[in-house]
């Protein structure tokens, strides 16, 4: 599982529309690199939101729904994203350059939440749960809660360093060229992740 999530949260990083291009183009209005460094901590924290917020709501139905029934919920939800992906890409559209700590939060959250980024990580935490359950090796008061909460902090700390280091050398190596140049449309490979995800959820 932690693998899995370390790799999402990875992905989750390269994704330009899931904030590392906001930095670079905070950091190249302002034209210093510290609005770049800035940037990243509300941009992970709007993240961990949202990939917290699906991941407790899907351990919470889990308690009370089938889990083989909330795989195939989740993968018909994962399924619904991935197909809206490929006939729109469509962003949520929320404040402007001129945004605050609080504003940048909200944007990251809306984005990563548009994109099931949450939703992508709650089969993997599910899944793991179930196997944990029929091992018998769940212990009385650990609950579902301490998996959630670490299944978001390792997938928001692979988000962090990923995007981090992606806008950084963009910023400072690259700049505009390489989005001018070496872009590639990465909603319909969003959306293949999706769809990908969608099809393996009911096999976790």
């Amino acid at each position: 599982m932690i693998v899995a999530v370390v790799a999402l949260g990875a992905w989750h990083g390269i994704n330009p529309g899931m904030g590392w291009l906001f930095a670079v183009a905070l950091g190249l209005q302002e034209g210093r690199g510290s609005a770049v460094w800035r940037a990243l901590p509300p941009l992970a924290l709007g993240h961990a939101l949202a990939v917290g917020q699906a991941v407790l709501v899907g351990l919470l139905l889990g308690l009370v729904v089938p889990v083989l029934f909330l795989k195939w919920f989740v993968a018909a939800v994962l399924l619904v994203f991935g197909l809206l992906k490929l006939v729109r890409s469509r962003h949520p559209r929320f404040g402007g350059m001129q945004v605050g700590f609080g504003g940048l939060t909200l944007w990251s959250m809306l984005m990563a939440s548009a994109h099931g980024a949450g939703l992508m990580v709650v089969p993997f935490v599910i899944g793991n749960e179930t196997r944990t359950m029929e091992s018998g090796m769940a212990m009385a008061g650990m609950g579902s809660h301490p998996l959630g909460l670490t299944a978001t902090v390792v997938h928001t700390a692979a988000y962090l360093l990923v995007a981090g280091c992606v806008a950084l050398l963009v910023y400072h190596k690259l700049g505009l060229r390489l989005l001018r140049s070496a872009w590639i449309n990465l909603d319909l490979v969003w959306a293949g992740a999706l769809i990908a995800t969608a099809i393996v959820t009911p096999l976790i």
